[in-house]
């Protein structure tokens, strides 16, 4: 009998059973695999992002402090800082660091142990759970539910599905003469989305993209694309796959547990981001789960205080960023040539860069304001002006 089971051994949950661990609660964590195994995911984070994580500074790959972002004409504009803005961390071994923490603090974790089904009754949870081709029934007080993107209990819980995601791709590629991250945008490199070649030492970097469908296809066509220019060194290597939520859970909680991070969908819609986000709602789930315990009260009415924190930090943001994916995902070709050639020509992301308001998580501001500039707004005239209008109320309608 533990106090709390947390159901997913990636940074969300090693990082939520941390916390739970120091208050003094027994936790075990369960997932399917060993904490460290292969991902699809960058691990580009923020200044902000990297202290909340507390990471051991060895994972740490890179600092990144520019990139080129090149249009579908193959025209890109450069964007430069002084000051590191994001940092490309080693994803396997921040998890392994996650989980060795979470371990030190007192939480168990059960690897290679699949969660199959969990019933609520009125003072305890139980898991059903599959280990070793065996089932067995494990019971808590509460479960967090951390497994990222895709697990099926939101769906058993009543809480429905996330329909709305993207494929992520990634390599990990040898490179040549790359040292800053480029982003590649347009329908033949990756339609609606864009896709990277970020370098994390001298002569490695990471490679991927994201889109709606096909993944593989265009994985495939933008290793060969580097390959051709000279950037990789071959176009064959190993590619690791994973979904992405675009949208939230309309629902985060019920009696006795909580959803958080990628399960929950709190990941940026703009770029696919989930680790901050995930993050600042892990705090705000064992807060209230903290408080939740001591008041002997774990109802879905008490727990519900928990989607209303983090909605309070992350909903207008990613709203915002919802709808400008979309605005995007309605562009051709063209018009994101065209928008790339205004931004240019009138210098706005150089203004951008100098606003100490502009910061690399919080993407709802930088849009807001694009969308308000000038040259930039008579653009966008005749685009979507629906669309638009949502982006400037915060995903509201008129």
């Amino acid at each position: 009998m533990f106090d709390i089971v947390v159901i997913g051994a990636g940074i969300t949950g090693s990082f939520t059973a941390s916390l739970l661990a120091k208050l003094g609660y027994r936790v075990c964590v369960l997932d399917k695999q060993v904490a460290g195994h292969k991902t699809s995911c960058t691990g580009i984070v923020s200044k902000e992002c990297l202290e909340l994580l507390q990471a051991n500074p060895a994972v740490i790959q890179q600092e990144a402090h520019s990139a080129r972002i090149f249009s579908p004409s193959g025209s890109f504009i450069r964007v430069d800082r002084e000051s590191p803005q994001a940092y490309v961390l080693d994803r396997p071994g921040l998890d392994s660091f996650m989980a060795a923490r979470a371990q030190s603090c007192g939480a168990e974790y059960r690897p290679h142990t699949l969660v199959k089904s969990i019933d609520l009754h009125d003072n305890y949870i139980t898991a059903v759970c599959r280990h070793a081709r065996q089932d067995y029934e494990m019971q808590a007080g509460a479960v967090v539910i951390a497994t990222g993107f895709g697990s099926n209990l939101t769906e058993q819980l009543g809480l429905g599905r996330i329909n709305h995601y993207a494929h992520g791709a990634q390599a990990e590629v040898t490179c040549r003469g790359i040292d800053e991250t480029e982003v590649y945008c347009g329908s033949a490199v990756a339609p609606g989305f864009f896709a990277w070649l970020v370098p994390v030492g001298k002569s490695q970097a990471k490679a991927g993209l994201l889109c709606r469908n096909n993944p593989r296809e265009y994985m495939s066509s933008l290793l060969k694309k580097l390959a051709d220019e000279g950037k990789i060194v071959r176009d064959d290597y190993p590619v690791n796959y994973g979904n992405i939520p675009l949208k939230t859970l309309g629902k985060t909680y019920g009696k006795r547990f909580v959803v958080i991070g990628d399960a929950a969908g709190q990941a940026k819609p703009t770029t696919g981001g989930g680790i901050y986000f995930g993050l600042l709602s892990a705090s705000e789930a064992v807060d209230v789960l903290d408080a939740s315990f001591k008041a002997g009260d774990l109802s879905a009415r008490r727990l519900f205080r928990y989607q209303q924190r983090w909605q309070k930090i992350l909903r207008e943001e990613l709203t915002i960023g919802y709808w400008a994916h979309r605005f995007y995902q309605k562009l051709d070709d063209r018009q994101i040539c065209h928008i790339f050639d205004v931004i240019e020509r009138h210098g706005i992301h150089e203004s951008f860069l100098t606003s100490p308001d502009i910061t690399f998580d919080w993407h709802g501001k930088i849009i807001i304001e694009a969308i308000k500039h000038r040259s930039l707004q008579r653009s966008l005239a005749g685009f979507n002006r629906g669309m638009l209008a949502r982006i400037r109320q915060g995903g509201r309608p008129k």
